[in-house]
């Protein structure tokens, strides 16, 4: 599988020659700045919740690539609302199988409300089971044990987790999170967009690798091969 960061909790992932866009917040984050969205491809985008910093990006994305929407109850009926059609609702708990593999929507421990204060139904995250490979990609949220259901999945081949803290997991209780879904190789997200998530990046390597694992920070429009 091909990641690719966009910063901030943005990633596309490619499985089994689909693009899936996770979380699409890119023209209002400084850091992305020469990222122009008009250039991203994308099958598919799954959002775990309401927030600005998760959801800036969608509508031009999804009215040019016709991507199909994948989220919750509420989000999709917000987006549907604005004209997109192409969209799959789910809620925590559910799965739903579609052309490059099964998505599963889990909790996550967060708030969820859009821009405008409406509800934004539960926040989650996602795990993507496909035969290229599985991963998780957590969404925002706090440490939870809940976690450890995730093993009764297939075997994560990589994890998508918030370190910096304040809204999130910081590093610290990411490592807990690590050992709770039984993943050895984390791609953190959530971290250094904003002043209150600032962190020192050195040391949380330091600090996954000091317990034999693998915390992965790429550059925003750098792509990866796991």
């Amino acid at each position: 599988m091909k990641v690719t960061s966009y910063g901030h909790s943005c990633f596309l992932v490619e499985v089994k020659g689909k693009k899936l866009l996770f979380d699409p917040y890119i023209s209002p984050n400084p850091l992305a700045k020469d990222i122009d969205i008009n250039t991203i491809e994308a099958d598919y985008i799954l959002i775990s919740h309401a927030h600005e910093d998760h959801i800036a990006d969608v509508e031009p994305i999804a009215h040019r690539t016709g991507a199909m929407l994948i989220s919750n109850f509420e989000i999709i009926n917000w987006y549907k609302a604005k004209g997109i059609d192409n969209a799959h609702p789910m809620n925590v708990g559910g799965s739903a199988g579609f052309d490059f593999g099964l998505v599963s929507y889990v909790q996550a421990v967060h708030s969820s409300s859009f821009p405008d204060g409406s509800y934004g139904g539960i926040a989650g995250g996602f795990i993507i089971e496909s035969s290229e490979g599985s991963f998780y990609f957590a969404g925002d949220t706090g440490l939870t044990t809940n976690m450890q259901l995730i093993t009764e999945f297939k075997n994560m081949a990589f994890a998508f987790l918030p370190i910096g803290g304040d809204f999130t997991m910081n590093t610290e209780a990411a490592i807990m999170a690590s050992d709770f879904i039984n993943c050895k190789t984390i791609i953190g997200m959530h971290y250094d967009t904003f002043d209150l998530i600032k962190i020192d990046k050195e040391e949380a390597v330091e600090q996954f690798s000091s317990v034999q694992k693998e915390l992965i920070l790429f550059d925003i429009g750098k792509t990866l091969n796991l």
